[in-house]
């Protein structure tokens, strides 16, 4: 399993009249842990694209468990627990500053080739750096 996290602010168009979070907005939230959650290996989405893959979205879910309110920081856990094959999926646990989970979900992706979008095995240079992530366990 290799978990990342990362911290955002809610800003004020993210939240409602009474300064709750939208719900629509925590698929934006699972985003910036994925592209974080990417970074911290080592690794960028705009690299993979210009290494001609794509990671479409294929599956999402997400479960309300508390409201998260305006200028609220919140810290993403993401986690991938298995090493992908052509899909990848990214689990996500929002906590408050409180320490209290909010929202848990998770994501697949596809990888698919940006030239002929046919789905595809995840790329080696990416295993090469997963690989010994898991081998630490």
């Amino acid at each position: 399993m290799i978990e990342k996290s990362c911290k955002i602010t809610v800003r004020y168009g993210e939240t409602d009249q009474m300064g709750i979070v939208n719900n629509a907005n925590y698929a934006s939230y699972y985003e910036i842990g994925r592209t974080q959650w990417l970074r911290q290996l080592g690794l960028s989405y705009q690299q993979m694209e210009i290494n001609g893959i794509m990671m479409p979205l294929i599956d999402l879910y997400s479960r309300y468990l508390k409201p998260a309110y305006y200028e609220d920081e919140l810290t993403i856990k993401t986690l991938v627990k298995e090493i992908p094959a052509s899909r990848i999926k990214f689990e996500y646990f929002i906590y408050n500053q409180s320490n209290q989970l909010i929202n848990q979900g998770y994501s697949q992706q596809a990888f698919v080739n940006a030239e002929t979008r046919r789905p595809q095995r995840a790329p080696q240079y990416l295993l090469e750096l997963l690989i010994p992530c898991f081998d630490k366990e």
